[in-house]
């Protein structure tokens, strides 16, 4: 449980992250092509969070070491269908 605690402390840091970009760009601290380049990246990090998490529940429920999950790269987690 440990490392699941890790993750979404990771993920409380990303979303952190993003609110501060996002009152950046309100405040004209950065440019929306900065602003946007920099929250995708978040975003992509949040997802394989989200994604990885995932794994480690999935492996639990049925019976294999958590452990095992792995963080999958940006394409596959980005173009998961709905």
């Amino acid at each position: 449980m440990t490392e699941d605690s890790g993750i979404r402390q990771r993920i409380s840091d990303l979303v952190a992250q993003e609110r501060t970009l996002r009152e950046q760009l309100r405040a004209g601290e950065v440019s929306p092509p900065a602003e946007q380049e920099r929250l995708r990246a978040v975003e992509t990090e949040l997802d394989q969070c989200w994604d990885l998490l995932r794994q480690r529940d999935a492996a639990r429920e049925f019976g294999t070491d958590p452990d095992d999950a792995q963080v999958r790269d940006a394409g596959t987690v980005e173009n998961y269908l709905d």
